[in-house]
């Protein structure tokens, strides 16, 4: 049965963070990640409001960029010992998406990560705690999702944990914080939003429900991204009340297989010394599944209607997506984001010379695609895709090649 699942409480604008003072409980357990949220302010911000509210306040802090299970077990085993009533993650995505598996195994102590990453296939939470996620960046809007994304640093891969059950109680969504954020996450987090809502919008799943949040996330995106990059505040305030209006588009409309790849090359190559950045990933990614997805007719029609909210015009269907791919190209130019995992350096930079030889690529190709066709995104991408299609797409987006199969 289709279903339509957000937050019941969403609190937005300019010093919205206040609104912890109104939770209800004894004791209350903050999860972040590096020292952004501390050097800022808004985390002594947040205990502080806290403590007003009565709570007794625990700090679980060093959550690491794309979360390990290791990490996510030491902060279960913290709550565990702390016994919190409610949990608020503050940061970005990957504090948010650990604080939500470690929330999991505080209230099922006995789970497993493997069973924790069935798909909607979580016990009931809420026995123990309540969630509230306060979003510091504009991209992943984990704060309204049913979706956490934990690596396996021994297996290279990124798993996605999907159920309502994560769906947090409250949302926070204060562009005061957004604004701490330095250029390079804002390019990336931005095009990560945009991925969102064009892959909820062209998703199998999508539906009336959906289509108006992700038809306004992209345009809001497509006017106001630029803006943001260059530090004009009203601009990112509008990109980050964008990137939650995407969030409640896939979380209930699921997404494709962008996603599937950036999942699954995000990790795959840390021996190279790096990882490709998810945000970064998905811009370079999404051009090229762009041109895949169109063969199919309804995806086309609905890439055409999302080129018509950008603004784009021409006489034909098939010259519209070849512009809003290039639109697409061009946005990433100006972000400063590769157009293919060949100039991507180490960082998400352009660079001459990729941290990942290609023949090292080449070899993990086969492995890397069967692990994104097991995906659980790659079940509601619009045009079915096979083993060797996954591996030629990946092969497009290594060199940056047009996609004609």
């Amino acid at each position: 049965m289709p279903r339509f699942t957000i937050p019941r409480d969403i609190y937005f604008g300019r010093d919205s963070l206040k609104e912890l003072e109104n939770l209800s409980g004894c004791r209350a357990m903050i999860c972040t990640g590096g020292s952004s949220m501390k050097k800022f302010g808004f985390l002594d911000k947040a205990a502080e409001y806290l403590k007003n509210a009565g709570f007794e306040v625990e700090i679980f802090d060093g959550i690491e960029p794309d979360p390990s299970v290791t990490t996510v077990m030491k902060g279960a085993e913290a709550m565990m010992r702390f016994k919190p009533d409610w949990i608020i993650a503050i940061g970005g995505g990957s504090p948010i998406d650990a604080a939500k598996a470690m929330w999991i195994k505080y209230e099922y102590p006995d789970i497993s990560f493997d069973d924790m990453k069935k798909v909607f296939g979580l016990p009931k939470l809420r026995m123990k705690s309540k969630f509230c996620a306060v979003s510091s960046t504009s991209g992943s809007a984990t704060e309204v999702t049913a979706f956490s994304i934990i690596t396996d640093y021994d297996k290279g891969i990124k798993y996605p944990i999907a159920d309502y059950e994560i769906t947090p109680d409250v949302a926070i969504v204060d562009p005061e914080i957004a604004e701490t954020m330095p250029k390079k996450l804002t390019a990336h987090t931005g095009m990560d939003a945009l991925t969102h809502a064009i892959e909820a919008y062209v998703s199998t799943a999508a539906n009336p429900f959906t289509d108006p949040l992700a038809l306004s996330a992209i345009a809001m995106i497509g006017k106001d991204l630029k803006g943001s990059f260059d530090g004009d505040s009203l601009k990112r305030e509008s990109v980050h009340y964008a990137q939650c209006l995407a969030g409640m588009a896939f979380t209930n409309g699921l997404l494709g297989i962008v996603h599937s790849m950036a999942h699954k090359t995000g990790a795959a190559f840390a021996d190279c010394g790096s990882h490709i950045i998810h945000g970064c990933a998905n811009a370079m990614y999404l051009p090229r599944v762009i041109e895949f997805n169109s063969k199919d007719e309804r995806a086309k029609a609905r890439y055409c209607i999302i080129a018509d909210t950008l603004g784009i015009s021409a006489d034909s269907p098939n010259e519209k997506i070849k512009k809003l791919t290039e639109y697409l190209e061009d946005m990433n130019k100006a972000l400063g984001i590769p157009t293919c995992i060949k100039n991507c350096g180490a960082n998400g930079d352009i660079s001459s010379k990729s941290f990942m030889p290609e023949d090292i690529f080449l070899k993990r190709v086969p492995e890397i695609a069967n692990e994104a066709l097991l995906d659980a995104c790659t079940l509601s991408n619009p045009r079915k895709i096979s083993q060797s299609e996954m591996e030629k797409l990946l092969a497009c987006c290594y060199y940056g090649t047009h996609v004609d199969f």
